[in-house]
């Protein structure tokens, strides 16, 4: 496909200064480490891994809540990534993101019709009239009532609160909307009231999504394509369909094997990974998966592998998939 994508991300880095060691070197801990991916107009590309492997500061350097240390973020054919600030405001109604927790992202102390118009209040120049009326059809859009505009977020159960945050990024008709673990707090039945919300959203505004979670029963039910990451990169990308079929990176079929299969009757093989997650401030050399990857070869603890495509719009970063690697075994 040659449509230019509505999202590039090149070699993106992000690195927290943690601490100073022993003899007073600084110490970073590499968060994001040099992972490139594009999204297209429309789609919902998910990003999974374990906690703290990197995704939730992807998607706040996505939309500049977070200023990369290195790469490049590219938004409309425009890079996004080293914009001043005074550039960047008047872009953020584009990009909007809907926070895992609901209640944390809600002043409790405003109602909701100010929640969700705050938005317009600072990127429009609509009466004070029209932000209500269309907040209260917002509030209508996601399903719920135009009379709970006058109520506080502490009145609202976890599932509403979460749709009120997804009203509020609606606001500002933005073209995309960063998801981070939108549903992970929420009750299994509300879950799939909120994933059936965003889908319908998606359509209705020609939304584009980039979605973030852990829980790859989640992931499969909204996704388009699925980049999975371990230790701040990217080890494997594929369209939904191709990943859960055919996983080629040992990680990816780790994961997929931890996933609940809804039949009683039919089993899966477990694969369990032995060891902890390293730490991301002394990250394993080569192959960062080697210390806990049950296909572990010697070129994989020296060397790191390239992200490369297997086959068309598979693409994966592992020596088992390296003619070079393999071709002299």
């Amino acid at each position: 496909m040659n449509e230019q994508p509505l999202i590039e991300v090149k070699n993106l880095k992000k690195s927290f200064e943690i601490k100073k060691g022993f003899l007073g070197q600084k110490k970073y801990l590499r968060a994001v480490d040099g992972i490139s991916f594009a999204i297209r107009k429309g789609e919902t590309f998910s990003l999974v891994g374990e906690s703290g492997c990197g995704k939730s500061t992807t998607g706040r350097l996505v939309t500049r809540l977070l200023q990369p240390t290195e790469g490049e973020v590219w938004f409309e054919g425009s890079r996004i990534s080293d914009l001043p600030e005074s550039r960047m405001r008047p872009l953020r109604k584009h990009m909007q993101m809907v926070f895992q927790d609901p209640y944390a992202s809600l002043n409790p102390r405003m109602k909701v019709k100010d929640l969700v118009a705050e938005p317009l209040l600072i990127h429009t120049k609509l009466t004070p009239g029209e932000r209500d009326k269309l907040a209260h059809e917002l509030l209508e859009t996601v399903g719920l009532s135009s009379m709970h505009a006058e109520r506080f977020p502490h009145e609202f159960s976890g599932g509403q609160r979460q749709r009120i945050g997804i009203a509020r990024a609606l606001s500002v008709r933005p073209s995309l909307i960063v998801a981070d673990e939108p549903v992970s707090a929420l009750d299994v039945s509300i879950q799939s009231q909120v994933l059936n919300l965003l889908q319908d959203l998606q359509e209705e505004y020609g939304l584009t999504y980039l979605f973030i979670s852990h829980d790859l029963s989640v992931v499969e039910h909204i996704s388009d394509r699925i980049g999975v990451m371990y230790l701040g990169s990217l080890v494997e990308t594929a369209d939904k369909d191709t990943l859960y079929d055919r996983p080629l990176h040992p990680y990816t079929q780790a994961l997929l094997s931890s996933v609940p299969i809804p039949d009683p009757s039919l089993k899966r093989e477990r694969i369990i990974l032995t060891g902890d997650l390293p730490s991301p401030v002394n990250p394993p050399t080569g192959c960062r998966f080697h210390t806990r990857c049950p296909s572990c070869m010697e070129v994989c603890k020296t060397a790191t592998p390239v992200f490369r495509e297997v086959e068309p719009g598979h693409e994966v970063a592992c020596h088992l998939y390296d003619e070079a690697v393999m071709g002299g075994k």
